[in-house]
């Protein structure tokens, strides 16, 4: 048989969600999940998954903001609280490393809710868990 017919599925949903993250498809993790930033590709190339059910609206967006927020916090109070900086000079450092930090994310984001639709089986996407596997 050929690798279309018999992919190498994931053995558990982290494992799913790992392969989104990385931009891959989430059944085979060798095809590539977007074909722009973050535009999805209509089928994995690898073993033809059509990728056109995912809906993931914002929710990838909500992710990138709550991790940036949780992670420039404690930048920012040691920044205010341990170094005497101008509010410029503040702004200069967290505004772009924030764009930075938020933009680095959401492809990764909206990768893994296309891999956790999938192994759910939501918006059109089949099951195709591996026996045993119910993680």
């Amino acid at each position: 048989m050929d690798s279309a017919a018999t992919p190498d599925l994931p053995d558990s949903f982290s494992a799913a969600l790992l392969r989104g993250i990385r931009c891959r498809c989430p059944r085979c993790g060798e095809g590539r999940l977007f074909r722009r930033w973050l535009k999805p590709e209509a089928a994995c190339s690898h073993c033809t998954l059509d990728l056109t059910p995912q809906q993931t609206d914002d929710f990838p967006a909500y992710i990138a903001i709550f991790v940036t927020g949780h992670l420039m916090a404690p930048l920012i109070i040691m920044l205010a609280l341990d170094f005497a900086l101008s509010t410029t000079a503040m702004i200069a450092i967290i505004v772009p490393l924030a764009l930075a930090m938020m933009l680095g994310l959401l492809q990764p984001a909206k990768g893994a809710v296309v891999a956790a639709q999938w192994w759910n089986g939501m918006h059109g996407f089949r099951r195709e868990r591996v026996e045993g596997s119910e993680e």
